[in-house]
């Protein structure tokens, strides 16, 4: 690649920032007095589970492994096996 053809790619790509930058730059002063939409102090991330609710997942995880393990059981006796 050329280095003056590098330079004038470089060159048009930072005046393209620029201008970016500007837009962004009023887009802030004109939503300055705008006020914010409040988000509604929602909490992030996983929601604390009581020991009750704990109990019936945790009831409910080893019914659903039982029946995966009966399945793959069943599954496994009506294939054939193969000889090598």
């Amino acid at each position: 690649m050329d280095l003056y053809k590098a330079i004038q790619e470089l060159y048009a790509e930072k005046e393209k920032l620029e201008r970016v930058i500007a837009s962004l730059e009023e887009l802030q002063r004109t939503a300055g007095s705008l006020p914010l939409p409040s988000t509604g102090g929602k909490r992030r991330g996983r929601k604390s589970m009581s020991a009750k609710e704990r109990q019936e997942v945790s009831e409910r995880m080893k019914r659903y492994w039982a029946s995966r393990r009966k399945r793959q059981h069943e599954t496994a006796k009506r294939l054939p096996e193969r000889e090598g």
